[in-house]
C-alpha cells in the first residue's frame, strides 16, 4: 500500500491533480487495503470487511475540499464532517495499532455499550457516512445531467440523504444556504483542472461513484451490525 501511494505521489507532481482525482487515488488505496475479517459468526454472516482507518479519514478529508466547492451551504456539513474525523483520529492516536481499522472501533463500543453515546467513534462513523451519501448521491445527479440546476440537486441529495436525521434548526440553516449555491457551469469549472473539459469531469464522477458505491455499502453494512445505523442528531 505504501509503494502505491508513493506511486500516486510522484504522478501527482507530474500533473496538477483535482479533488475529484484526489478522491478516486484515495478510494483506489483503500480497496486495494480492504480485507476479510472474520472475528465472530455475526460478522462471518454479514461479509464484513477491514476498512484501514487512515485511508478511510483520508478520503473524508477529500470529501471536505469538493463540498467547498459547492460554497457557503456546505459548512455546516463541513464543520461536521470534520469533527467526526478529528474524533476518529484521537482514537486512532491513542493506540494506533488496536485501532488501525474501523471495525475494531466500532465493535469496542458496541461491546463496552458506549456506541450509542452523542461523542462515541460509532456515531462519528455514521455521520461521516451520512455525508458520503450525500456526495454520491449528488455526484450521482449530476453525472446523469450535466446541466440540472445545481440548488435543485443539492436540495434533491440533502432531502434523500440527511434531511431525515436532522433536526429543525439544521433544515432550517441549510434551507437558508441554499440560495448560495453555485450554478451548475461554475461548479463544474471549480472541480475541472486545468485544460479539463466537462467531459473529463464527468468521466472522472463516474470513476469515483463507481469507486464509492462498495464503500459506502460497506459502510452501511458495518452500522446497521452494530445497530447505530438509525440515530438521529443530537
Amino acid at each position: 500500500m505504501k509503494r502505491k501511494r508513493c506511486e500516486m505521489e510522484e504522478a501527482a507532481k507530474e500533473k496538477k491533480i483535482t479533488e475529484i482525482g484526489s478522491a478516486i487515488e484515495e478510494l483506489s488505496v483503500l480497496s486495494i487495503a480492504k480485507t476479510t475479517i472474520v472475528t465472530t459468526e455475526t460478522e462471518a454472516t454479514s461479509n464484513i470487511i477491514n476498512l484501514p482507518l487512515k485511508p478511510l479519514l483520508s478520503f473524508c478529508k477529500l470529501i471536505i475540499q469538493v463540498l467547498d466547492k459547492i460554497g457557503p451551504t456546505m459548512a455546516v456539513l463541513r464543520q461536521d464532517i470534520n469533527q467526526n474525523i478529528q474524533r476518529l483520529e484521537e482514537m486512532w492516536e491513542s493506540d494506533p495499532i488496536m485501532y488501525s481499522n474501523l471495525v475494531e472501533i466500532v465493535r469496542k463500543e458496541a461491546n463496552e455499550g458506549s456506541s450509542k453515546k452523542p461523542k462515541s467513534c460509532s456515531r462519528a462513523t455514521l455521520w461521516l457516512t451520512r455525508a458520503m451519501d450525500f456526495t454520491l448521491a449528488l455526484l450521482q445527479r449530476l453525472v446523469k445531467d450535466m446541466s440540472q440546476n445545481m440548488e435543485q440537486a443539492v436540495e434533491e441529495s440533502y432531502n434523500l440523504t440527511i434531511k431525515p436525521w436532522h433536526g429543525w434548526i439544521s433544515c432550517a440553516a441549510f434551507k437558508v444556504a441554499l440560495k448560495l449555491v453555485p450554478n451548475n457551469n461554475t461548479f463544474i469549472n471549480v472541480l475541472a483542472g486545468k485544460d479539463e473539459s466537462h467531459q473529463m469531469v464527468q468521466d472522472d464522477i463516474r470513476s469515483l461513484i463507481s469507486l464509492l458505491i462498495p464503500l459506502v455499502s460497506q459502510l452501511h453494512s458495518i452500522l446497521e451490525l452494530y445497530e447505530v445505523h438509525k440515530l438521529k442528531s443530537t
